[in-house]
């Protein structure tokens, strides 16, 4: 069985998510107590399901604090279980709350919306560190979508190194673990012909590796990330997320996100996510 488990901040694009496994075969069931998930599991087994996706939120309250062993038990017995945690940034919810002009489902007892989704980030603090993340704080429903559909075609047997391109003028990606900054280097958005290419065309990737200041960007990057990767995976961590910034997230990012993942590729399970141009 495969087990994908839908976790995060409330407007966070959880429904979203439920509804597009759902729609790929998935037995999909909405706002689980984390209680109750060793029965549903049994019960599907039971029933032959051999795909499933749960929503499990801050709104079970109290049991939220066992999902992590739950998870690993699940593991232990052969079940795929992943747990996808959805996030975006503070101003962003707010906005898509006030815009739906919905309730946030912990802004009771005289809590404001920005402190119910303060109180929502602690309680899912424990869930978040054993989830892959993704920051829907610039994505529309169809990238979204596509990117929860390679997250669960992925092999992701041990770690896997994730690399994303995002413009600095968006802000960073809050699903980063590591974040490098190349906008000191040569700009191809400044030529007329390179600007409306991107750092997957050949054209720009010329421009770019025919200066000096990227190889050298290039190899200390790939150099930090080679000496440290060992450390991350003995951490038994099962992603890592480095992210590449330059301005717009089009050009220079892109092309040190692509690059980087070819080289890192032969060693372990890769994932490239480029925000800006999804």
């Amino acid at each position: 069985m495969q087990l994908i488990v839908i976790t995060g901040l409330s407007g966070s694009g959880k429904s979203v998510a439920l509804k597009a496994l759902e729609d790929g075969g998935y037995y999909a069931a909405d706002n689980l107590p984390a209680a109750l998930l060793p029965e549903l599991i049994a019960l599907l087994e039971g029933a032959g399901h051999r795909r499933v996706a749960v929503s499990i939120d801050a709104r079970g309250g109290d049991t939220l604090a066992d999902l992590p062993r739950q998870i690993a038990a699940l593991r232990t017995r052969g079940i795929d279980a992943r747990v996808l945690f959805l996030d975006a940034q503070t101003d962003t919810l707010l906005k898509r709350f006030s815009e739906t002009r919905r309730r946030h489902p912990l802004s009771v007892d005289g809590l404001t919306v920005a402190e119910g989704i303060a109180r929502e980030r602690e309680l899912l603090a424990g869930v978040g560190a054993i989830s892959h993340h993704i920051d829907t704080s610039d994505l529309n429903p169809t990238a979204l979508r596509a990117w929860i559909k390679q997250f669960v075609e992925f092999d992701q047997s041990g770690l896997t190194l994730q690399f994303q391109s995002f413009g600095f003028k968006h802000g960073i990606p809050l699903d980063a673990d590591l974040v490098f900054d190349v906008r000191c280097l040569p700009n191809p958005f400044y030529d007329p012909q390179l600007r409306p290419l991107t750092g997957r065309d050949r054209a720009v990737v010329e421009f770019l590796e025919g200066n000096d200041n990227v190889r050298r960007m290039y190899e200390d990057i790939r150099g930090f990330i080679e000496n440290w990767l060992p450390c991350f995976i003995a951490d038994n961590r099962s992603y890592l997320t480095v992210a590449i910034g330059c301005t717009g997230g089009e050009h220079r990012s892109v092309y040190f996100a692509e690059k980087l993942a070819r080289h890192f590729g032969a060693a372990c399970p890769v994932l490239v996510r480029h925000r800006e141009l999804a």
